[in-house]
């Protein structure tokens, strides 16, 4: 079941749910390293979403892989953002990371995350995507190792959900 020694996490969720603040926020709040999977796309997969043309999973696989292995490659607690929205992704990540892996899912209403990507500029992602986000997010269930976070509340209540919620794994 859960490793309660576990030091690998990927914060998941479609576009525009949090990840890259939640983690950042998170891993400076547990002393984890942070990594941006958005950072980690290859050009082709940036220049697609850019350009309003949704990922396929052969794009996909390549980039899911290289996180897995990210993971595996840091020492200590390590914390990647990463969509991660099918089952079989995150399949993918934790047979490459040769750990287990925690994923916490920043998880909230189409409206919300809608509204929250209109007002930013500074992501590839076009807004338009989010509905084939939506469409193919497989939420985690058991036997998965994950926690769920509403991400309907500030930041810093959703960092501290997600810290309380390790304590009690730990």
């Amino acid at each position: 079941m859960l490793d309660r020694k576990i030091t690998k996490f990927i914060i998941m969720g479609v576009a525009g749910s949090g990840k890259s603040s939640v983690g950042l926020a998170l891993a400076r709040e547990i002393g984890a390293v942070f990594i941006d999977g958005d950072d980690m796309h290859p050009k082709e997969n940036i220049a697609k979403m850019s350009s309003g043309l949704p990922l396929n999973d052969d794009d996909r696989n390549p980039w899911l892989r290289d996180i897995g292995k990210a993971l595996n490659n840091q020492s200590g607690t390590v914390i990647i953002a990463c969509s991660a929205l099918k089952k079989i992704y995150r399949d993918i990540i934790r047979e490459a990371s040769e750990r287990e892996v925690m994923f916490l899912h920043l998880a909230g209403p189409f409206q919300l995350i809608e509204d929250r990507m209109a007002h930013r500029t500074d992501h590839f992602m076009a807004p338009s995507l989010l509905a084939s986000q939506f469409a193919i997010l497989e939420n985690p269930a058991f036997p998965e190792s994950f926690i769920e976070i509403d991400i309907a509340q500030p930041l810093t209540a959703v960092v501290e959900e997600v810290v309380y919620n390790l304590s009690i794994l730990r």
